[in-house]
């Protein structure tokens, strides 16, 4: 009976395959789809040629397929191209921060350096995300990865490459659309984010408050980490840039809960990865996995999307550094905490005064 029901309901409703393929293009799968392609096929060449430690060149070349989600071929071009310069440009100055070993206060300077052009560049070419978090990523990393001198033009140039590639990837879908005809509106994600340049976005006091809000964030949060002395200063730095909004954004008292929560429990998921030893390989599938879903899910929900990101970022940080995969898990969590700790004081104070400047301006004469 309930065979004969389940038959006769598939026979009132069937779902074709044309069905299947629109409720798939809501789940984003096209950008995740190249954006795990960005990261997995460089790595498998990187591996298959012994250079496993070049990964994080190589990862944060292919966050240029990371931009210009929704927008239109002839507007993605000028974001996706914006974002891959920005992004070479954070890895061969932390790279150089890294050859010649940098003393911290320099190190502090060059961060300052990266937010202020990240936010002021994002704000003027209208990216998304509008956050320097990816600028400020790479430049941390690729400034603590011990770099000799001679190796310094080989690192950059698998930066280059890859972005390059990223870059391909992100347009290739104009492309499949071309070859879709008349049925690619059917078949593919709808495009509908127009933006356009802001030239006059270093003028906007916000542009500068958000400036100011993620300097101090930053500062606070690396110096409270290196005092305290855990591993890896730099994923507290970030979890602050990832927790505050991009210029104009509304600040969010839960984005900051989603990052700590969500990274504990993603910590939880990188051990049940990296604690049995897996092989290299098998790291780079972990990689591709975690992109994906990130992709998936950062728009709906950051909490779970941080489930794929962490591991992800820690399956990364390993294949270049390989320490002690507990050590490696603590040092995220914690950081994470004091990071989002410290942006949420921020966010906290942030709207406090929004309150204020709000009653302020409901008690100013008529």
């Amino acid at each position: 009976m309930t065979g004969d029901r389940q038959e006769e309901d598939e026979q009132s409703h069937p779902e074709t395959l044309l069905q299947r393929l629109q409720s798939l293009r809501a789940l984003d799968v096209e950008v995740a789809t190249r954006a795990a392609l960005a990261a997995v096929i460089p790595l498998t060449v990187l591996i298959a040629i012994g250079h496993a430690d070049w990964a994080p060149y190589a990862s944060f070349g292919a966050m240029t397929s990371l931009y210009g989600r929704s927008e239109p071929y002839r507007v993605r071009v000028r974001t996706v191209t914006t974002a891959a310069v920005v992004l070479v440009a954070s890895i061969a100055f932390g790279t150089l921060m890294a050859t010649i070993g940098a003393s911290l206060p320099l190190l502090a300077a060059g961060l300052l350096a990266v937010i202020v052009v990240g936010i002021l560049i994002a704000s003027t070419a209208h990216l998304l995300p509008g956050t320097p978090i990816f600028f400020v990523f790479a430049y941390a990393v690729c400034a603590q990865v011990p770099t000799p001198a001679d190796e310094y033009g080989v690192r950059v140039l698998v930066g280059v490459l890859v972005a390059v590639f990223a870059w391909l990837l992100s347009m290739s879908g104009w492309a499949l659309r071309r070859m879709g005809g008349d049925r690619s509106s059917e078949l593919f994600k709808l495009l509908p984010r127009q933006t356009s340049a802001r030239p006059a976005a270093w003028r906007s006091p916000i542009v500068w408050l958000t400036i100011l809000q993620t300097a101090v964030g930053v500062l606070v949060a690396g110096g409270l980490a290196t005092l305290v002395g855990i591993g890896h200063p730099y994923w507290a730095v970030v979890a602050v840039v990832a927790v505050l909004p991009a210029a104009g954004g509304r600040h969010s008292i839960s984005r900051a809960f989603h990052r700590i929560f969500g990274t504990a429990v993603g910590v939880l998921v990188t051990g049940v990865v990296l604690l049995p030893g897996p092989s290299l390989w098998v790291l780079v599938v972990v990689i591709g996995i975690g992109q994906f879903g990130a992709e998936i899910l950062v728009g709906r929900h950051y909490g779970a999307a941080l489930l794929f990101i962490t591991p992800l970022a820690l399956t990364v940080a390993h294949l270049a550094s390989p320490l002690p995969v507990p050590t490696l898990m603590v040092d995220r969590a914690a950081e994470t905490a004091l990071g989002g700790g410290v942006a949420l004081a921020i966010v906290l104070l942030a709207r406090a005064g929004e309150r204020r400047r709000g009653i302020a301006r409901q008690n100013a004469p008529a």
